[in-house]
């Protein structure tokens, strides 16, 4: 190399925090967990499944995207449900970039709400079309057109987060638009959230699961023991809330069967997240109106 010839420069690190937002069931956490390779946040069929917002961490070679997953905007009906929005709408003053994710679909009314907000925002934000692989190319592409005609949305990109299609696109498209900035995390850190947290929203996962849609929005969980053993087992005893009385029928199901099937899918979710032997103890109380209670659902950890 000639003297006179510079040395190629290295490309700088980027980073930055990312919202995701958008209307329940759309698919925000089943893409967060995509995107991260990890499983870090719940997913059920039920809408509003996510409750607080979820920090996942996205770290490459290059670059940082801090990813704040949030709960699903809906017109609440409770305390909870006031909070859930609060939760999701106050991320926008904190972020670099926002997701908007939608159905393979023309926006309805909520959905148009949103786009109007976020059209009077200054920050970057990119449309995130989810669930592609349910709809043909040839309905496919008038939609994204679309989209792009709205001139709010500095990309359109089509995803499958359920199959990971286009998802590497999409960070690529992040990446890019990320200004120069420091890597605010270890490289191993894949969320801030505690393993208790963690632990409490695998039970409430397999509790939604379990009781289909008799119960979803009444159950909170409380985990009350987080310990290791001296054997490296984890012991945990968590507390599974409920509204009323009848509720707790259908948790526990006839001769406990219901709450010990619960009980195991939760213990062996847990036991791979903590890769460790897992004793789980399960116990159903009522406590009647949590839900509008500022007590409780500051200590379930709502507010």
């Amino acid at each position: 190399m000639s003297m006179f010839e510079e040395t190629p420069s290295k490309s700088p690190f980027r980073s930055g925090y990312v919202a995701i937002i958008g209307q329940p069931n759309v698919g925000k956490s089943t893409l967060l967990n995509t995107l991260l390779g990890q499983k870090i946040a719940i997913t059920t069929r039920k809408p509003q499944t996510t409750r607080n917002r979820i920090l996942g961490v996205y770290t490459s070679s290059s670059a940082q995207v801090v990813f704040l997953d949030t709960p699903g905007i809906h017109s609440p009906r409770d305390r909870l449900g006031q909070y859930m929005v609060e939760t999701a709408l106050k991320t926008l003053e904190e972020v670099d970039q926002v997701l908007l994710v939608v159905e393979p679909k023309l926006p309805d009314q909520a959905e148009e709400g949103i786009i109007e907000r976020l059209a009077r925002c200054t920050i970057p934000c990119i449309l995130v079309v989810n669930k592609t692989d349910r709809l043909p190319r040839d309905k496919l592409l008038p939609l994204l057109e679309a989209y792009m005609g709205m001139k709010i949305f500095r990309e359109v990109v089509p995803v499958s987060a359920l199959k990971g299609t286009n998802v590497d696109r999409l960070v690529e498209i992040l990446v890019e638009n990320m200004p120069e900035g420091p890597m605010y995390y270890p490289e191993d850190v894949v969320t801030d959230r505690m393993e208790r947290f963690m632990a409490s929203e695998l039970i409430r996962e397999a509790v939604m699961e379990q009781t289909g849609d008799e119960l979803p929005y009444s159950i909170a969980v409380d985990v009350e023991e987080f310990s290791e053993r001296e054997s490296g087992a984890v012991y945990i005893r968590g507390i599974i809330y409920v509204e009323r009385e009848s509720q707790k029928g259908i948790i526990i199901g006839k001769g406990g069967r219901a709450l010990k099937r619960i009980g195991t899918k939760a213990r062996l979710q847990i036991g791979r997240m903590l890769a460790a032997t897992v004793y789980l103890d399960l116990r159903v109380k009522r406590r009647e109106g949590w839900r509008q209670d500022d007590d409780s659902l500051r200590g379930f950890g709502y507010t």
